[in-house]
């Protein structure tokens, strides 16, 4: 059995988190077909793990994930990349609980993608991000997403230019949600995931279903289909548990049901 010095990847849970740190620090956790299966493994796990109410992903050593292993794709002759190649959260793996990209360091292409599917980003004050496809001759298709995530200018100029976005920059456009210092980072990360993994499940899970819902659909659709998502929230059991215990001044218990 390996240590846990020699796992591509490290999984654990902490008050209803679950931390999934990608572990090929001297490879900057590139992509190789050992690491690619085990985020599909440990992203299966989380979903199906009711310890763990959201799950935050991480990078060992001084980057979050350089992207695909260039060595192993040129060996490969790797021309158009799988459905599968990449894990990516809402296109072929599906986990209906938050998850918070916490970049520690660079995050290129391949894991570009990995904090762009993410819920929510936490990011290092010398963190980074680039799409960098451009310039090795590939493809992005996988950023496409990112015409709803910030202007479509700046989209156009990462990919285009396959320039760099510091982590100030990436808060300012809204493709991160905070910014903290390096050794705060794991931290404030866990701050805030506790704090969703303390709410009521059954609504969080609606809202994300609900969001992502919106971006297929115009605004009338839109609403109509959030309405019949929390239907079963307001019929549940923790809907009348969280006026309850407002009333009686005491924290939710919720069964999620």
């Amino acid at each position: 059995m390996k240590s846990e010095d020699e796992e591509v990847l490290i999984y654990g849970v902490e008050n209803g988190v679950a931390t999934i740190t990608l572990n090929r620090p001297a490879k900057m956790n590139a992509l190789n077909t050992e690491l690619r299966s085990a985020i599909f493994d440990a992203f299966r796990r989380f979903e199906e793990d009711d310890a763990a109410q959201v799950a935050i992903l991480t990078g060992n050593g001084k980057a979050f994930c350089a992207g695909a292993d260039l060595q192993e794709m040129s060996q490969t002759r790797m021309a158009v990349p799988d459905r599968n190649y990449l894990p990516t959260l809402g296109r072929n793996i599906f986990v209906t609980k938050p998850v918070i990209a916490a970049v520690n360091g660079p995050a290129l292409a391949g894991g570009f993608l990995l904090a762009q599917s993410c819920d929510l980003c936490v990011a290092s004050l010398d963190a980074y991000f680039a799409v960098t496809e451009v310039r090795r001759g590939r493809g992005s298709p996988w950023a496409v997403p990112l015409i709803w995530m910030i202007p479509q200018r700046v989209a156009m100029e990462l990919l285009l230019t396959g320039r760099p976005l510091t982590a100030q920059r990436a808060y300012e456009v809204g493709l991160v949600n905070n910014v903290t210092r390096p050794e705060d980072l794991l931290t404030e990360t866990r701050t805030l995931a506790e704090e969703i993994a303390t709410a009521a499940p059954l609504s969080v899970r609606a809202i994300k279903r609900a969001l992502y819902a919106a971006t297929d659909m115009g605004r009338s659709a839109a609403l109509e289909t959030a309405d019949a998502i929390f239907e079963s929230v307001y019929r549940s059991e923790d809907a009348q548990e969280g006026p309850r215990a407002f009333i009686e001044k005491r924290n939710p218990v919720w069964k999620g049901r």
